[in-house]
């Protein structure tokens, strides 16, 4: 679930925004020429750490479904368990750093999923 959850909503959505960041980017190129690259530094920083952070889910749901794939021929229940507890589950937390990171850098407009912060206060 985590893994369909990062790839089907996290990161289409964080490609949404930094495709808005690009358009702006190219806007301000447009308009300002070569001193785009000081008005645009922040969209541009954002840019770069957007990407950096949907390279990090990519990559780490990759390794946590081929971990998955290792431990789930084994016909032992024991050592499965042990292998998904050691192998599989530690990647659950890389993986929701990024998706976290995202969360805050992403507009709240096209967020898809419930941010952290509004669940403090649904009923």
């Amino acid at each position: 679930m985590l893994g369909d959850i990062a790839r089907n909503h996290v990161i289409p959505t964080a490609i949404r925004y930094q495709n808005t960041l690009i358009e702006n980017v190219r806007g301000l190129k447009e308009i300002f020429g070569k001193d785009f690259e000081k008005i645009g530094k922040e969209q541009i920083v954002l840019i770069k750490e957007i990407s950096a952070h949907i390279e990090g889910i990519n990559t780490n749901v990759e390794a946590m479904t081929e971990a998955r794939k290792k431990a789930n021929v084994l016909t032992d229940a024991q050592k499965m368990a042990e292998m998904y507890c050691d192998k599989v589950k530690p990647y659950f937390d890389v993986i929701r750093e990024h998706c976290d990171k995202l969360e805050l850098l992403v507009d709240d407009e096209i967020w898809t999923l419930t941010k952290y912060r509004e669940l403090l206060f649904t009923r």
